[in-house]
C-alpha cells in the first residue's frame, strides 16, 4: 500500500497459538524508498516472501534494501530479519536496549516466553548500527528519519519520524484500544505516548498493529491509547484488591474479561504486563 510516493506499508498476516486457542494477527512492515531503500521491521518468520513480492510490484529488488531498522526485538518484528539480511546484504540498525534479544533469540525465548516463539522467529541476527534518541538517518536529500526513543512496550522501542512527510512510524509504542495489552512498564509507555503527542503537525500514523491512520485520527488514537492504559490500570488494581492471592494467569483471564477482551488472548506475556501494573500506584 502506497502511503506517500516514497513510503509504503506492507501488511503481513500470521497466527499465534495459545493453550486457549488460535489468535489471527497481522503486523506491518514499512518500506521507505529513497536513494537508499530502508525496510522498517521484518515481520514474523517467512515474511520475506510477502515483502519481496511487494517490492517486485513497485519495481524494486531485495538487493535494493540497504538498511533494515528494527523498532524493537519482539518476534513479529525480527522474525525474518536473518533471511532478509542474507538476501539483500543490508545493514541492520536497532536501539541499544534491544540488541541482546535480537542477537540471541534463545535468550529472548527464555526471558520472554511468547507462545510458539520458535515458530515466529527464524533465528538470531547481528546488529550493525546502534540507534539512540535524536539520531537522524538521511536516506536521500529529501527523506530523513528521526529516531525517537519510545520505551514502555519494551525498553529499547523506537519510533521514526519522517519529518518531510509528517509521517510517524511507531512500532508498538501506541497500543490500540481493545487489542492485546503488552508492555514492560506501563508508566513509561504512558510517557512515550505523551512524547509522541507533543510532536506537532503529524499527518500520518503508521503503527505495527493497526492500519495506517490519517488526519485528525492520528492524535485521537494517541488519546485513546492513554485512555486504554488508564482503564487497564484501574481494572488491574480493582481486581487485585478483590483477591490479591490469584495466580498470574488466572488474574490475567479475569482482567481480560473485565476489559471485554476474549479469554483466548490470555498468555504469559499479557499476564506479565498486568503484573507490572501492580508496581504503579497512580498512573495519571
Amino acid at each position: 500500500m502506497e502511503i506517500r510516493k516514497n513510503v509504503h506499508a506492507i501488511k503481513i498476516p500470521f497466527q499465534v497459538k495459545t493453550e486457549l486457542g488460535t489468535l489471527d494477527r497481522f503486523v506491518y512492515s514499512y518500506l521507505i524508498n529513497g536513494e537508499q531503500v530502508c525496510l522498517i521491521d521484518s515481520g514474523v518468520v517467512a515474511s520475506e516472501s510477502v515483502i519481496f513480492d511487494y517490492m517486485e510490484k513497485i519495481g524494486l529488488k531485495p538487493e535494493d534494501i540497504s538498511l533494515m531498522i528494527l523498532t524493537h526485538s519482539h518476534p513479529d518484528h525480527i522474525g525474518s530479519a536473518r533471511s532478509i539480511k542474507a538476501k539483500s546484504g543490508c545493514k541492520i540498525a536497532a536501539h541499544s536496549g534491544e540488541i541482546l534479544w535480537i542477537e540471541d533469540v534463545e535468550l529472548q525465548a527464555k526471558e520472554r516466553p511468547v507462545p510458539n516463539f520458535h515458530l515466529l522467529v527464524e533465528g538470531s541476527v547481528d546488529v550493525d548500527d546502534i540507534l539512540e534518541d535524536g539520531d537522524t538517518l538521511d536516506l536521500d536529500e529529501n527523506i530523513s528519519l528521526k529516531v525517537i526513543h519510545t520505551p514502555g512496550h519494551s525498553k529499547g522501542s523506537i519510533s521514526l519520524l519522517i519529518e518531510e512527510e509528517r509521517v510517524i512510524i511507531t512500532g508498538d509504542a501506541v497500543p490500540l484500544k481493545g487489542d492485546l495489552p503488552i508492555y514492560e512498564d506501563i508508566e513509561t509507555s504512558v510517557n512515550s505516548i505523551k512524547k509522541l503527542k507533543s510532536i506537532p503537525k503529524i499527518e500520518t500514523l503508521l503503527a505495527s498493529w493497526d492500519d495506517p491512520q490519517e488526519g485528525d485520527s492520528v492524535y485521537q488514537i494517541m488519546d485513546d491509547a492513554l485512555d486504554y492504559l488508564q482503564s487497564i490500570h484501574k481494572s488491574v488494581i480493582k481486581i487485585n484488591k478483590m483477591d490479591p492471592s490469584l495466580e498470574p494467569m488466572e488474574f490475567c483471564k479475569i482482567v481480560l474479561k473485565d476489559l471485554g477482551i476474549p479469554e483466548v488472548a490470555a498468555n504469559p506475556i499479557v499476564a506479565q504486563s498486568f503484573q507490572a501494573n501492580l508496581n504503579v500506584k497512580d498512573l495519571f
